[in-house]
């Protein structure tokens, strides 16, 4: 069977990572898929050190493994050692070029960027999928990178991209080079994946494994059907939980600095009331009888929390004799 076996269009196979069909947003070139582009100097003939810089990279890490050839010569060595191909901009419009790439038999990832300096079109990146796809190659994973020349300087398109993914059907990575600061947003638009930059900064990285983790956990519901999916899933909001549980205690915190009497005595049980109603709206299957326990142990630890750091700051609590 081919390397490049398609599960659904929808849904695309890279050694044991899935790709789309609501499945978890993965992180290319993080921590769920390396990315490997091969220099410009091995463009004109297939070498030993095209074949030694992808055994290296495949030694270095056991999970899937994309290779972004630099010319047809390159080919042989990625099909041997590869589990999925990167098809950089410059490629994606050239039809010869790509349909070479679909006959390998791996999945491919097409992207959208800068051609001969100016931005390849929608139509243009689309017609390189039905070059892949002509060549019997349904593995397809589209790849916005944005309209500059440099990917690690790729600020993807967002909007195109779901338009992209909506025609087709098809999974999509937003490219975000080395930069993260659109890693929220490509998650928020509907992105399968982001593709950071090989060499990217580790800042880069953090914060696309974070929306990975916290946006989409929020945004992006799950129904996963193993355990170990539903684990996973768990540990993501959870994620989101704390990051929110926190974020809710420094504004407790600021509540009780505010309020004429603060702590446990300013209580206000009326508007708790209301927020656990407000609440159950949102969250009707729990209802405001579960949500009610839960919110009162949320809001008695945040005023705990608000307590010891305000005996800290004015020196007391038990290493000086405080209550």
């Amino acid at each position: 069977m081919s390397k490049a076996a398609q599960l659904d269009r929808d849904a695309v196979r890279i050694g044991d990572l899935v790709i789309g069909d609501g499945l978890p947003v993965v992180v290319v070139g993080g921590q769920d898929a390396r990315w490997l582009r091969l220099p410009a100097e091995t463009a004109t003939v297939e070498t030993a050190t095209t074949e030694t810089a992808i055994i290296e990279a495949r030694a270095s890490w056991a999970g899937p493994l994309l290779v972004e050839p630099a010319s047809v010569a390159c080919l042989p060595a990625v099909a041997r050692h590869a589990d999925g191909v990167v098809v950089g901009a410059a490629w994606a419009c050239d039809s010869g070029l790509v349909r070479a790439v679909a006959r390998l038999g791996l999945p491919v990832v097409l992207q959208r960027g800068v051609v001969g300096g100016r931005t390849a079109t929608l139509e243009e990146w689309l017609a390189a999928v039905d070059d892949c796809a002509a060549e019997g190659n349904e593995a397809i994973v589209l790849c916005e990178s944005g309209g500059r020349a440099e990917p690690e300087d790729a600020a993807p398109d967002l909007g195109l991209m779901r338009a992209a993914r909506e025609r087709t059907g098809r999974p999509a990575l937003a490219g975000l080079g080395g930069d993260g600061a659109l890693a929220d947003a490509a998650v928020a638009a509907g992105a399968d994946g982001l593709l950071v930059g090989p060499g990217a900064p580790v800042r880069a990285l953090a914060a696309a494994h974070e929306a990975a983790t916290v946006v989409a956990a929020v945004l992006r519901p799950e129904a996963p059907d193993t355990l170990d999916g539903a684990r996973g899933a768990i540990d993501r909001v959870d994620a989101a939980l704390a990051t929110l549980l926190e974020r809710r205690a420094a504004l407790a915190g600021r509540i009780q600095r505010l309020k004429p009497v603060g702590g446990f005595r300013g209580r206000d049980m009326e508007r708790e009331r209301r927020l656990v109603a407000a609440m159950a709206r949102r969250a009707p299957a729990l209802g405001a009888g579960l949500l009610a326990p839960i919110m009162n142990a949320v809001i008695e630890a945040g005023l705990r929390l608000s307590e010891e750091t305000r005996d800290a700051d004015h020196g007391t609590g038990s290493a000086t004799g405080g209550s």
